[in-house]
């Protein structure tokens, strides 16, 4: 929900959500950005998930957004086998279901597409703000794997 590397995700705490936004500095680039929570008056997709990691249960108070019920930080080999552990679970759901086109569809994203998916699912401006890319280019060529929405002539 927020295009942001695993890395910066990681590293993210409560204290960085201030004024209705979660601020961001980018390890690699050092842009900073403040990725809002609300729009409108409404609770935006990742402020709701927020609500929910904070409403959570923990044995340990942590600092940091992403951790263990134990309160300690993920680390980059645990998200990674967290999302391997969910990628398995939602193809077993599929196949489940009888849904063998979206099982394979699951089974086909890896990790590595999570940044590119958040890319592709928005305008290309807003998505070079959000990765935090200075040149739309480089958004457009590395990260965009769908082509720009348009309509019809009539």
């Amino acid at each position: 929900l927020t295009g942001q590397r695993p890395a910066d995700v990681l590293k993210m705490r409560l204290a960085d959500i201030k004024d209705g936004a979660i601020e961001v500095q980018q390890n690699k680039t050092k842009k900073k950005l403040r990725i809002l929570l609300d729009d409108d008056g409404a609770r935006t997709e990742l402020g709701k998930v927020i609500d929910r990691i904070k409403g959570r249960e923990r044995k340990v108070a942590s600092l940091f957004l992403i951790a263990t019920p134990a309160g300690k930080a993920l680390n980059q080999w645990t998200l990674r086998t967290r999302f391997d552990d969910a990628r398995t679970d939602a193809i077993a759901k599929a196949k489940e279901e009888g849904n063998e086109e979206l099982a394979a569809r699951i089974r086909a994203f890896q990790f590595r597409d999570i940044r590119p998916k958040a890319a592709s699912e928005m305008d290309l401006e807003h998505a070079s703000k959000l990765l935090g890319h200075t040149e739309h280019e480089i958004t457009e060529k590395v990260y965009r794997r769908v082509g720009e929405t348009v309509k019809p002539t009539k």
